[in-house]
């Protein structure tokens, strides 16, 4: 069954969820001074209106009339319960999911890679400079820049560049440059590759690249894909649509708010609306790879976000900068460090996180294409798990409970994954 809203019913605000978190965001620190950061240092890769919201404490934001306009090519999204899953699992749980993936890139980081672009535009910047794991954020930063007719330069990592060509056709369609990363484009690529030539890369090398593409020239600015407080902003649409489906489907608050976590900006569109809601049950938990445990193995502390130390350094779970993870098919969830958003949730205990191998994961994929018949990317399928987990538990409890998660992207162009675990050659990292 499925709940969908009115063309004109798109949030027309983004929800800051700063004024509500357990404990003050810790600033970024200057990667070179140790100082925090002002806008000032900030300017070479941001325009002012993104490094506004950074730092603002106000609750709503408002979402400029061109960013809605197109945003409603694919917003509001469906909500949708997914009754098949429901009856295979016999569980008495019901199980919705915010489809995501309708979407012309096919996941949720268009949500924030439009209103980037168009603020970008807005301040006389001519081209973009990104990094992409499994190539999602590339192709959302792709598809905004042709739309507002800037130039794109994606470094992919190495690893998702070999495993997923298709999403490099994808972004050159619209226009994208793209490379693997490390690359030879950049002055930390080249010194990697002469290190090692067949480097599989990182996302926190791939952001390095990027940052030093955009701070050597003026006509370019730094986009990212999650974990800063702009692009979670963004992503909250997801969650305010969201609430309001519920009702329309004779629901109150979820119990439970699920949602895969590489960076943040998935799990935070889902489910930072709902932290308010916190005192009323509501658990909230991320889902990431134990190949790549961030937020269940790492440290709460300051760290620089990318390999090369270029970025400011972020108060965050972090497995520590020079992390450079295995090459699960998971590419977008293998980043060193986490939001510091959500790094804050989960240090006060305000939200759960675990951690499932390769092969669990892949399973609860086919499980879900099985029954529900779409198939999953590889990151979504993170939070399949963990949903039918919850929903098992509450068959053996005999307990009814409201799960939502993020259905956050399809996976049509993963097949190369799937291909993988269905003839045995999937390594459960």
């Amino acid at each position: 069954m499925r709940y969908q809203l009115g063309s004109d019913e798109i949030p027309q605000a983004w929800f800051n969820v700063a004024p509500h978190l357990p404990e003050p965001l810790a600033p970024p620190l200057h990667p070179g001074t140790g100082e925090p950061v002002g806008p000032d240092d900030l300017a070479p890769l941001f325009p002012m209106a993104l490094i506004g919201q950074e730092v603002s404490a106000e609750e709503w934001i408002p979402i400029p009339a061109e960013v809605l306009d197109v945003l409603s090519l694919w917003r509001p999204t469906p909500l949708v319960r997914a009754t098949r899953l429901e009856q295979a699992l016999g569980t008495p749980a019901r199980i919705y999911y915010k489809d995501e993936s309708v979407s012309p890139a096919g996941s949720h980081k268009p949500n924030t890679a439009v209103p980037q672009v168009f603020y970008n535009k807005a301040e006389g910047i001519s081209r973009i400079a990104t990094e992409t794991g499994a190539g999602q954020w590339g192709s959302a930063v792709s598809f905004a820049s042709q739309l507002y007719g800037l130039e794109c330069q994606v470094y992919m990592v190495a690893a998702s560049y070999r495993q997923k060509p298709y999403r490099r056709v994808m972004m050159e369609t619209w226009g994208g440059q793209v490379v693997p990363s490390p690359s030879n484009l950049t002055e930390f690529g080249r010194q990697l590759l002469k290190e090692n030539p067949e480097h599989t890369g990182s996302l926190g090398i791939a952001i390095s690249e990027a940052v030093e593409d955009a701070v050597g020239r003026a006509d370019t600015h730094y986009a990212l894909g999650s974990v800063l407080n702009h692009v979670l902003l963004h992503q909250t649409v997801i969650g305010l649509e969201a609430k309001r489906q519920l009702a329309e489907a004779g629901e109150g608050l979820p119990d439970v708010v699920i949602g895969s976590c590489g960076g943040g900006s998935n799990l935070g569109g889902i489910a930072l609306p709902f932290v308010p809601d916190r005192n009323e049950g509501v658990r909230l938990v991320a889902v990431e790879p134990a190949s790549c445990p961030t937020l269940t193995k790492g440290t709460y502390e300051y760290d620089f976000g990318d390999v090369a130390g270029m970025t400011p350094k972020l108060l965050m779970h972090t497995l520590g900068h020079d992390f450079i993870p295995p090459p699960i098919h998971a590419g977008g969830l293998r980043y060193h460090g986490d939001s510091p958003i959500i790094s804050n949730l989960v240090h006060a205990g305000w939200m759960e996180a675990v951690a499932y191998p390769q092969g669990k994961v892949f399973e609860a994929a086919v499980q879900f294409a099985r029954t529900q018949g779409s198939i999953p990317a590889p990151e979504t399928s993170h939070a399949i798990r963990a949903v039918i987990d919850e929903a098992l538990a509450a068959r053996e409890s005999g307990e009814e409970k409201v799960i939502l998660f993020s259905y956050s992207g399809h996976g049509l162009l993963d097949l190369a994954a799937y291909d993988d675990y269905l003839n045995g050659r999937l390594i459960d990292a």
